[in-house]
């Protein structure tokens, strides 16, 4: 039976991925050096925010996840960021591989519009483990599951998320709206003659904060 152990080292954003992907980097570890053939592994990404502290900026920001903080005793619970399978080529003793995680800017998911939320800091990260190992033995091929109780945790700093979504929207986000508002919006922003829909959205703001 291989005993695995996982550990997260670090995340990168991906230059070089056609949509936004982080990239992160785990160590496995077989404690006794049997030899591993391959592993299918699956990894489930939380995101634990009780394990970090808000500020003013960002407490308004997180009222749509989380409620008012008189609220967060209860609330403050964890998201799930992604489930992602990745296919571990075979090792003996310790080998490390790289997991891309993809990323959106989509603001309608929990996950990303917490990070959205965030000025800076880290973001508390539980990655939790399940697959099938292939070993070969004295008696021929085996298959095991991954452990229940494999995981690993990774503070992700913000800035390295920041990164990744300027790289594919600078300075900018999407929201997603409904035909109806799209073509109110629009006859609102001609009516004013406004330039772009930065503007519109801002001039409706203006006449909430009068």
């Amino acid at each position: 039976m291989a005993e695995l152990t996982f550990e997260c080292l670090g995340a990168r954003p991906d230059h070089y991925a056609a949509a936004p992907s982080m990239v992160f980097r785990l160590r496995i570890t077989e404690a006794d050096h049997a030899p591993v053939n391959a592993i299918a592994l699956r990894c489930q990404l939380r995101i634990e925010p009780q394990r970090r502290s808000y500020s003013k900026t960002e407490t308004p920001l997180l009222a749509d996840l989380f409620g008012t903080p008189d609220r967060w005793g209860d609330s403050l619970k964890p998201l799930q960021f992604a489930i992602v399978a990745v296919m571990v080529p075979g090792f003996t003793g310790t080998t490390e591989i790289d997991l891309p995680v993809p990323c959106s800017y989509d603001m309608e998911v929990a996950a990303h519009k917490y990070f959205a939320s965030l000025e800076d800091g880290e973001i508390p990260l539980l990655l939790l483990f399940s697959g099938t190992v292939f070993l070969k033995g004295p008696a021929g091929f085996a298959v095991q599951q991954v452990s229940w109780d494999c995981e690993a945790q990774h503070r992700l700093p913000v800035a390295s998320w920041r990164e990744l979504m300027d790289r594919y929207f600078p300075g900018s986000g999407w929201l997603r709206l409904t035909r109806e508002t799209i073509a109110a919006l629009q006859a609102f922003k001609a009516d004013k003659a406004l330039p772009t829909w930065d503007d519109a959205i801002n001039a409706l703001l203006e006449r909430v904060r009068l």
